[in-house]
């Protein structure tokens, strides 16, 4: 991954909703945490971690978080504390894991006791992106989105559900985020917005999120 991947400087508040329980001090750990700009969706005094690969952007990150380790999760796990955390945060990253179980298996042995997974999925079922492929007939990996050319998993609604019953997890919450926006400041636009909502009523109404948030929880 090279330093100009375009990394969101957004604060992905609507991911905050899942967060646990704040009031009280807790240790939280973000995987592939950027900028660290995750951080400012929590005012309560904890102790933040975070793992980044890009050394020039995790060292941005340390100026906001506690302790930053560069790396890949696979380079950073041998430097955890086990039992340590009760949050781990998972921004849009499961998608670019080739081994998806083994992360979340994995990363059971760095929670809590009734220590939690927090994150957001990119939805593959997306209707933009089913309207590219069941319409135009194609499938473009691009810069950013849904299929970005560093995604190496894709992810419908019903194999996230899956994924996180077959490793043991308990979800705590799940539902859709980022939904579609139809635009109706023309007739064209109205016009394609009204059949974007007719094949969306048609396909599935999973289709209009663009990513899905969770918190979940080892049984």
């Amino acid at each position: 991954m090279s330093e100009s991947y375009p990394y969101d400087h957004k604060a992905r508040s609507e991911v905050a909703q899942f967060l646990p329980d704040l009031t009280s001090k807790l240790t939280l750990l973000e995987v592939g945490c950027g900028y660290g700009n995750f951080r400012k969706n929590i005012q309560s005094e904890c102790e933040y971690w975070g793992i980044e690969p890009i050394a020039s952007i995790a060292e941005q990150a340390s100026a906001t978080l506690n302790n930053v380790l560069v790396g890949t999760f696979e380079q950073a796990f041998a430097s955890l504390p086990n039992n340590y955390f009760d949050c781990v945060i998972c921004n849009d990253v499961i998608e670019h894991m080739g081994d998806v179980d083994g992360f979340l298996q994995t990363i059971k042995s760095k929670l809590k006791k009734d220590g939690v997974i927090v994150g957001s999925i990119p939805n593959v079922r997306y209707i933009d992106n089913l309207f590219n492929l069941l319409i135009k007939k194609d499938w473009q990996y691009v810069e950013s989105g849904i299929l970005d050319k560093t995604h190496i998993r894709f992810f419908t609604q019903k194999s996230m559900l899956r994924t996180f019953a077959a490793n043991d997890y308990v979800i705590e919450a799940f539902s859709g985020i980022n939904p579609v926006k139809f635009k109706t400041d023309s007739v064209k636009r109205s016009l394609m917005s009204l059949g974007a909502l007719f094949l969306t009523l048609c396909v599935g109404t999973d289709s209009k999120y663009t990513q899905f948030g969770f918190r979940i929880k080892p049984r």
